[in-house]
């Protein structure tokens, strides 16, 4: 039954888990049935349209579409998913330091965080990736969450500054309770929501930037991804010569993966911000 009623009260939450869970489902399961040599150059005719044998025909190389998508959606799935926790952990546990601490240690982070803010991160990442000789989905995960740590932090370090004054926090340093526990037994469980978010939010991010370096022909070239195949279909026209069944599942998957991040992050925000 809270379950039911968990469902009832918060359905823009449950409709972005269920979308969520269908695109790695299509993602992850679909590999399991569709051959990894059908998403090769040469695994059939050049850009034929859909049949039997190609369900979502080819490309101009020659790949099946239908196996570049599926191969390619855990590639930009894993992007985001590293990015995201790399950079929401960074910044989390900064901003816990900077809050609760306070003094020089939270004018120093608050310092080299204002600096971050500052630098244009797109240019800074696309020079990076193109001094980079080898890339990778890992390697262009880690690099965005280089730059996706500050909105971590400044979230964190809000909601910590406002808990660490109220009468429960207080009343447990003065039972003698030690910074430690206080942070993980009380203010990490509280924060949860927040957190869970940020995560979300920080993957959407790094999803799309993902896709800016990847059109640019900057992101890998050995691994396949959605921004890979976004990448080809610019290459080759694919829009102007109206080849639609090249174009169009690249799209659909992308706007079905970020309605289902936006849905989950607003569904996580009524629950964090009941007002």
């Amino acid at each position: 039954m809270k379950v039911l009623k968990l469902i009832n009260d918060n359905r823009m939450l449950t409709a972005g888990i269920i979308t969520l869970i269908f695109v790695i489902f299509f993602g992850v399961v679909g590999s399991w049935f569709v051959d990894r040599e059908r998403a090769d150059v040469g695994a059939g005719r050049p850009a034929q349209p859909p049949s039997l044998d190609h369900w979502l025909g080819t490309d101009q190389q020659g790949r099946d579409v239908f196996a570049d998508i599926v191969y390619g959606t855990p590639g930009t799935l894993k992007i985001g998913l590293i990015a995201a926790i790399v950079g929401v952990g960074v910044g989390t546990i900064l901003g816990f330091i900077s809050g609760y601490f306070g003094g020089y240690i939270d004018s120093l982070i608050r310092f080299i965080s204002d600096v971050f803010m500052t630098i244009p991160v797109l240019m800074i990442l696309i020079i990076l990736a193109s001094l980079l000789d080898v890339m990778s989905n890992t390697m262009l995960g880690l690099l965005i969450a280089a730059f996706g740590w500050m909105g971590a932090l400044r979230v964190t370090r809000a909601q910590v500054l406002t808990m660490r004054e109220r009468a429960y926090i207080q009343v447990a340093k003065l039972n003698g309770v030690n910074d430690l526990e206080i942070i993980f037994k009380e203010m990490i469980p509280n924060l949860l929501p927040f957190i869970a978010a940020s995560l979300v939010g920080a993957s959407a991010g790094a999803v799309l930037a993902s896709l800016g370096l990847s059109a640019l022909g900057l992101g890998p070239q050995n691994e396949p991804s959605i921004g890979l195949t976004i990448f080809w279909v610019l290459h080759y026209g694919a829009l102007i010569r109206e080849l639609w069944w090249w174009f169009m599942p690249p799209i659909i998957v992308m706007v079905l993966l970020f309605v289902s991040l936006f849905m989950i992050t607003a569904g996580l925000d009524r629950i964090a911000n009941p007002r």
